[in-house]
């Protein structure tokens, strides 16, 4: 069954939305922090949050859409999700705060029962297309957030980013309910069924090589967006969250250039493009280093490492839906517990490297997870190859 454009663009809208209640704090973390009293070593706190609530989310929740309606998941969880961007936005101090960024977390999990309904519908030769398209929204929700965050930050204060958030993601799971079709699941399995399920891909080489990819991957991404603000506000640079905000604007354009990942991924070179991806990867961290006297490198780093984080987040989706199809949404949420549990290493690690030793500690950080990407992928790949062999017998003496 095709998933129609109208349909894409709509499923893209939440991933953006989704993603952006976990990321709207970076580009204004300085003056959400002192507004709510903390430390500038323990900012990171509020970026690990709601990493650390969406994978509590991809756990417990994501498993749900293998045996209801995702439809109606979509739409509960933009709901909630809601209640938690809100809970942000009037937080009096920073444990309320926290806990409202944990609670949009968990149900920013929406972005991977979006993706698991877009594969489930889509034929074979098409599906790594429309999870290029609908993973898209994530990069854009990531990135794009930021313009806006520095802008609101700078005019009416960071608060009004989540309530603008609360209000997009009522919108949309209204809009979600008139213009997507039901999604039924038939297969009759049981919810504590379906979680013992996930722990059975942990045999699965594929899965296995991937997630940890992911991990060091995201990890890296992390490490990027969750500490560029830091510099740049500081000396020489002295931006302010709109100028900070901006640099996401160069982070979509890296990954949108990488769109045609799905299809090469649906050419068979899923494989090809993680490796020659990880390699940019890495090699884009010693343009992100330079931060003087001109921006420019900085820029052509940002924009090299979106395009290959993109390119690698979407060939693994696409190979992980392809080996399991019947499993789609819990193949997915095991899967991105990784990339949440990376992301959150990332801000974690840059937070705590730049108050110490400044950033090209934090570069350092990034390239070393992504040389270790790379590692896994080698890796991966050697015990494929060796597992593929067929074994020649030997003559008996």
């Amino acid at each position: 069954m095709a998933v129609a454009t109208s349909q894409r663009l709509v499923l893209a809208t939440v991933c953006a939305i989704a993603v952006s209640t976990i990321y709207a704090v970076q580009p204004v973390l300085g003056a959400a922090g002192a507004d709510l009293g903390l430390a500038p070593e323990s900012l990171g706190r509020l970026v690990a949050t709601g990493q650390i609530g969406y994978f509590a989310g991809l756990v417990l929740l994501v498993p749900l859409g293998d045996i209801m309606d995702r439809r109606l998941l979509i739409t509960g969880h933009l709901l909630l999700t809601a209640v938690g961007a809100a809970l942000a936005a009037a937080a009096p101090n920073a444990v309320v705060a926290v806990a409202g960024l944990a609670v949009a977390g968990v149900f920013a999990v929406v972005v991977q029962v979006t993706v698991a309904y877009v594969a489930a519908l889509s034929p074979p030769q098409d599906r790594g297309r429309n999870i290029g398209a609908v993973t898209s929204g994530v990069v854009i929700g990531i990135l794009g957030i930021r313009v806006l965050a520095g802008a609101l930050g700078d005019t009416v204060g960071w608060r009004a980013v989540y309530v603008l958030l609360a209000v997009a993601c009522v919108v949309l799971a209204g809009t979600v309910r008139l213009c997507l079709r039901p999604d039924p699941r038939t297969s009759g399995a049981r919810y504590p069924q379906v979680l013992a399920s996930m722990a059975r891909f942990g045999r699965d080489p594929i899965f296995l090589g991937r997630g940890v990819i992911a991990f060091f991957l995201f990890a890296s991404f992390g490490t990027l967006w969750s500490g560029l603000a830091l510099p740049l506000g500081a000396r020489p640079w002295n931006l302010g969250s709109t100028e900070i905000g901006l640099d996401g604007l160069v982070g979509i354009a890296g990954a949108l250039g990488a769109t045609r990942a799905g299809r090469w991924a649906d050419a068979g070179r899923a494989q090809s493009i993680t490796g020659g991806a990880l390699v940019l990867l890495a090699a884009s961290w010693l343009l992100i280093a330079r931060t003087g006297p001109t921006l420019w490198l900085l820029i052509l780093g940002i924009v090299v490492l979106d395009f290959a984080v993109q390119a690698v987040h979407v060939s693994s989706q696409h190979l992980l839906t392809t080996a399991h199809p019947d499993r789609s949404g819990s193949v997915i949420g095991a899967y991105m517990a990784f990339y949440s549990l990376g992301s959150a290493l990332g801000a974690i690690t840059t937070t705590w490297a730049y108050s110490r030793w400044g950033w090209w500690a934090c570069c350092l950080a990034g390239a070393l997870y992504a040389l270790a990407g790379i590692a896994v992928w080698v890796l991966a790949r050697s015990a494929a190859g060796a597992a593929a062999t067929p074994r020649i017998p030997q003559p008996q003496a």
